[in-house]
């Protein structure tokens, strides 16, 4: 039985109701001594606490998109097959001109919840070792005739931690917000892409490469935007491709940009942090030297140190506390060609919850839109 399917909800609403019915049927009814009669009542009372609990954590996972499958949320899915050492560009001395065409077969996305026109397929990285799901969505101008011969930018999407690849699409409705928009000309049409990010167990990467554990960054980077070029009509330069994140994504989508200037043009973090530190689970934070390499700002200011300020624009929001001194203090540093727009969300907008994020797809996008060419 799927974790977020409809059987699962159904099935623990039904046992909330057993369990309030059953002590008031039974209490005064269970036979023998006094010690029976009481492990009776308590194990009732244990189970009206378990399911009531159950409920609520599947209505919270089903509105957050938390976790997919039973195999995340127990940690029992593996989805690292290697994890060398790829050195420094993450490629491992190889070269992505040189690599083959990596062709997927694509399926219309399992959760409807997603809405319309979301495709997904299992994806095995070549160079990072990491295989998972990755979910596409087109834009209405992409089978349109007046089209066939032009490609179109990139916007890989990356959620909160915990957090699912169907998070885009199922709690920020993503995809229903922008089709109306994009079939208006209001918003530049873009593929969006949403890979899995959730590839340990009990564990945020902070999307860099540990050796011997995962390849996060050459995942996302590397393997993931290959296979979109091959499959889809999408740009290949980075001029063409870009990020957003919130929470931890938000965290992953500025320091991934920043990290390759090679890759990506721009970068929307959505109430994130610089110091990876502030999530407790990240590898990355609990390495003393990796908690410094992966913060944006200190990549920022080794860059400038270097004299090569990153061709790289950020937008940055959030509320005071929750994201917004983060990108005051990018902003500080940045330097020609590097550029960032800060923000302010209203400290009573809704706090670091998905409705805040979902209310400032509009925004976002329009700003995406003046940073990226097909």
């Amino acid at each position: 039985m799927s974790l977020t399917g409809t059987p699962f909800f159904l099935t623990s609403l039904a046992l909330v109701i057993l369990a309030v019915v059953l002590p008031l049927a039974l209490w005064g009814r269970i036979p023998g001594p006094p010690l029976i009669r009481g492990a009776a009542r308590l194990t009732m009372l244990l189970f009206a606490q378990i399911t009531a609990i159950t409920v609520v954590f599947v209505l919270v996972n089903n509105a957050n998109n938390l976790y997919d499958t039973w195999g995340d949320l127990l940690g029992t899915d593996s989805h690292v097959q290697a994890a060398q050492d790829l050195g420094p560009d993450g490629m491992g001395g190889r070269q992505i001109k040189n690599e083959p065409r990596q062709l997927q077969r694509f399926r219309p996305a399992e959760d409807p919840r997603m809405g319309s026109g979301v495709r997904m397929t299992d994806l095995t990285g070549r160079i990072s070792g990491v295989s998972g799901e990755v979910y596409v969505w087109l834009p209405p101008q992409y089978d349109d005739p007046a089209y066939r011969n032009k490609k179109f930018p990139v916007v890989e999407l990356l959620p909160g931690y915990p957090g699912s690849a169907k998070a885009w699409f199922g709690s920020l409705n993503v995809g229903e917000q922008l089709r109306p928009m994009m079939q208006r000309g209001e918003i530049k049409p873009f593929i969006l892409v949403a890979p899995r990010t959730n590839i340990l167990t009990g564990a945020d990467t902070g999307c860099v490469n540990l050796p011997g554990k995962a390849n996060a960054d050459s995942w996302l980077t590397v393997d993931v935007r290959k296979m979109v070029i091959d499959n889809f009509r999408a740009g290949s330069a980075p001029d063409s491709w870009s990020l957003a994140g919130y929470s931890a994504g938000a965290h992953c989508a500025a320091k991934l940009a920043l990290s390759h200037p090679d890759r990506y043009r721009a970068a929307v973090a959505m109430s994130g942090y610089n110091d990876p530190a502030l999530e407790p689970d990240s590898l990355a934070g609990k390495d003393p030297v990796r908690r410094v390499a992966s913060n944006p700002l200190h990549i920022l200011k080794a860059a400038n140190t270097a004299g090569r300020p990153p061709r790289t624009a950020l937008y940055v929001s959030g509320a005071p506390g929750d994201g917004y001194q983060t990108g005051l203090a990018l902003r500080q540093f940045a330097q020609r060609p590097t550029t960032v727009t800060v923000r302010p969300i209203a400290a009573d907008a809704g706090g670091h919850t998905t409705p805040v994020w979902r209310n400032q797809v509009p925004e976002i996008f329009r700003w995406l839109g003046g940073q990226v060419r097909a």
